[in-house]
């Protein structure tokens, strides 16, 4: 089995970028990619945090930065490293191919290979779809990340959004009145993230809503003092859990779900480093 760290840079959520590195590994056997993924990369100073995770684990770098300058910095510290660096799809194949000295094979079972990531999907799909607003705590463990947020914070479809990308992802409303489950503080796989807004916008989409409903607009639920409550109440439950959260007042339904996608695998490689230095201290001892 072949080891390799691969490195996706995009300025955008890095959705085709993402599907790109898994056509390119998908040409090869027996080999563990290792996948750091940093969507919306539009600044110096998020290239430069990025650049001292490049350095801390060498490895292939595909990307796509529409700015030239961002680009060319990133070009010049590969080169400084001696890494290989490409941005897509022949381009990514041949450097796989040089990183990992074999040449590409397309063999009966390869179609098996996407037909299990196809139905994976699915399952995802089908996962979140009877996991919405709240249902179904007994299954909740099942998950790979749990959403949570008060009404309109765009759950259900970051969820949707997140099963499509394989993630089997549930999500609960944070009520004042009615608290969660008690299930929801116990889980141990799924990672749980808020979601919060600003309470002044949070009023705006809420009374658009029931405006398109033929519904008042003038109700508790879109009360300044009332909706500051909520919110207030969220995140403190945030906080008091140690749970990560997302500020999604001027996020996309895409740019919410690549960073919660960037959360996932930071918290997913830091308990890969954790059982490798356990398996390291067991073999010392």
């Amino acid at each position: 089995m072949s080891r390799i760290h691969l490195h996706l840079l995009s300025d955008s959520t890095g959705e085709t970028l993402e599907s790109i590195a898994k056509a390119v590994i998908g040409q090869f056997e027996d080999v563990e990619a290792i996948r750091h993924f940093w969507p919306m990369v539009r600044s110096e100073e998020h290239l430069q945090r990025i650049l001292g995770e490049i350095s801390s684990n060498p490895g292939l770098v595909l990307f796509t930065l529409a700015n030239p300058e961002l680009r060319r910095k990133l070009e010049h510290k590969c080169r400084a490293l001696g890494l290989p660096y490409v941005a897509p799809l022949d381009s990514a194949t041949d450097a796989m191919s040089n990183i990992l000295g074999q040449e590409t094979r397309t063999r009966p079972g390869r179609k098996h290979v996407l037909d299990e990531a196809y139905f994976a999907r699915i399952g995802a799909i089908q996962y979140t779809i009877a996991h919405d607003d709240g249902v179904g705590p007994e299954n909740w463990e099942d998950a790979d990340i749990v959403l949570v947020g008060v009404s309109r914070t765009s759950k259900t479809p970051t969820s949707i959004y997140l099963a499509n990308r394989g993630y089997k992802t549930a999500n609960v409303p944070l009520v004042p009145e009615s608290p969660p489950p008690d299930a929801l503080y116990k889980l141990q796989h799924p990672m749980v993230v808020g979601l919060t807004i600003n309470p002044e916008r949070l009023v705006q989409i809420r009374r658009n809503r029931l405006l398109s409903l033929n519904q008042s607009p003038e109700t508790a639920y879109v009360d300044i003092d009332k909706v500051q409550e909520e919110m207030a109440f969220a995140r403190r439950l945030i906080a008091d859990n140690d749970w990560p959260h997302i500020d999604v007042t001027r996020r996309s339904i895409e740019e919410a779900a690549a960073a919660i996608i960037n959360l996932f695998n930071d918290r997913l490689m830091a308990r890969e480093q954790e059982q490798e230095h356990g398996q390291a201290q067991a073999l010392r001892s």
